[in-house]
């Protein structure tokens, strides 16, 4: 079966849209590197169990190559190249940086935002991939003002920061790229967390905001009247500069139906609000959650001396973000409109922000966690000596058959098996469009199966097992029965 290769899926936005994806049919994989502390499946299955635990069922697992956008081919090894040649069909590149700031001409954002597309598109240039769905961002209209159409690119619009820079050079390479079909173009305004239950995993922009001045208040030791005494800060704005904040869970839903339905591609989509907030409203909010008082709106542009010391703390750890408080232009959204009327953006008012604000101001903006999240069974594991096996004997007989099996939960994954003479010869990552079976269960049923500790007719007999009808019963159970024969290390009988 055709896969859908998304990068940044470990990002809020990659979250989101991993699980959207899964959740609509979409078979996906997913293109990370490992961090300290976690291996690239352990990365992906601490997020998936979170959904997992979230939704209260067992998600479908994506199929996980360890790379790096930052390489070329993605720093895939030969066998995940191979497998991605044969299997992928489109790509939905949303990895990126956020940083406004760049160190050098090749740091970041311009390494990720500039050198990671252009790897990326080497990639589909390589493998004949054309389609392809770009994540870029509303605010590479820089400085405009007025209505920004959706059909606009470059209109030699002064930008503002290193970010707004390398977004606008990464889009501008896709369209340039001949080899693909048009491709689909997402352009996010400023994405918070969850418009229901605020979770967030990043704190750029509004955040940033909020994490320094919470942290200004516990400096000073602040109470519900304000900061300890002659603390007053100045803010250099007018107060009726607009941001356009859209929670992730509508950015996501949205891009999960265009990528869904085909008939919506190869547009360019404003993932914007209808009302954008205020800095007005924003200031309002600080004093509210954060009890961070005294600060007036003296005007943009002015020149502020003699700063109190909270101002001095304030200014230096804002600065970064100095461009981000201008105001926004207005955003089109009629292909947005067009394309997913049945998803309204819930409003991001008072009312809400004050509430994503206080959760994460309750939790302590946390950070994502590293610990990895081992399961109790590990189909990967379990499969390595066929994959092994496989990839020995890469060369089908043209008797072989296959079946699939897509095992749901902490631990599952997608495989497909190789039969020969109705023996299991080897197994390989992913489903199979060539696949006479797709046997779907839990790894929980699968570790059962395993194990011994129930046969497959057993577990079919108890609705524990789906199974597609291209082929016969008695037949997949035979084969399925074959699994619980196989001696693997770690796996007792």
């Amino acid at each position: 079966m055709s896969y859908q290769l998304l990068t940044g899926a470990t990002g809020l936005l990659g979250t989101y849209l991993l699980r959207d994806l899964l959740m609509a049919g979409t078979r996906v994989a997913v293109v990370v590197r490992p961090n300290r502390r976690q291996n690239v499946r352990q990365r992906v299955e601490t997020l998936m169990t979170y959904w997992d635990e979230t939704l209260g069922t067992k998600l479908p697992r994506p199929v996980v190559l360890e790379g790096d956008i930052s390489q070329a081919d993605l720093g895939l090894d030969a066998v995940s190249m191979r497998w991605a040649a044969e299997h992928v069909t489109g790509v939905i590149h949303n990895a990126a940086s956020l940083s406004f700031v760049a160190t050098s001409e090749d740091g970041e954002p311009y390494r990720s935002n500039i050198g990671g597309t252009r790897h990326v598109l080497e990639f589909c240039r390589s493998l004949g991939i054309r389609q392809f769905f770009h994540v870029s961002t509303a605010y590479i209209a820089g400085q405009r003002q007025g209505r920004v159409l959706e059909t606009e690119l470059d209109v030699g619009q002064e930008l503002s920061n290193a970010y707004e820079e390398s977004k606008l050079a990464s889009e501008k390479m896709v369209r340039e790229a001949d080899f693909l079909d048009s491709p689909t173009v997402f352009r996010p305004g400023i994405i918070i967390g969850d418009s229901v239950t605020g979770y967030t995993t990043t704190y750029h922009g509004y955040y940033a905001a909020l994490q320094l001045c919470n942290t200004i208040v516990k400096t000073f030791n602040a109470d519900e009247t304000g900061l300890v005494g002659a603390q007053k800060v100045r803010l250099a704005l007018n107060g009726n500069e607009t941001k356009h904040l859209v929670p992730v869970d509508w950015v996501s839903a949205v891009m999960a139906h265009v990528i869904t339905h085909p008939e919506h591609h190869g547009q360019t989509y404003h993932l914007t609000p209808q009302h954008p907030v205020t800095v007005r409203m924003i200031r309002d909010i600080l004093e509210e959650t954060c009890h961070f008082y005294d600060t007036h709106l003296v005007g943009a542009g002015t020149t502020l001396d003699k700063m109190s010391e909270a101002e001095s703390i304030f200014y230096e750890h804002i600065r970064v973000y100095n461009s981000y408080w201008k105001n926004d232009p207005s955003f089109d959204r009629t292909n947005t409109l067009k394309a997913a009327p049945h998803l309204p953006c819930p409003a991001v008012n008072r009312r809400r922000l004050v509430e994503l604000s206080k959760i994460v101001i309750r939790d302590g903006f946390p950070s994502p966690s590293k610990r990895p999240v081992d399961p109790e069974f590990d189909s990967a594991a379990f499969f390595q000596q066929m994959v092994d096996q496989a990839a020995r004997d890469p060369q089908y007989d043209e008797q072989d058959r296959s079946i699939s099996l897509n095992l749901l939960g902490n631990g599952g994954g997608q495989w497909h098996l190789r039969i020969r003479q109705g023996n299991i010869v080897g197994a390989e990552i992913g489903l199979n469009d060539d696949s006479e079976a797709l046997v779907e269960m839990t790894i929980d049923s699968f570790a059962q199966l395993v194990t011994g500790q129930k046969a497959i007719s057993q577990l079919v007999a108890e609705s524990l097992v789906r199974t597609s009808q291209e082929r016969a019963e008695e037949d997949l159970i035979s084969v399925l029965d074959q699994l619980s024969q196989q001696e693997v290390a770690g796996v007792p009988k």
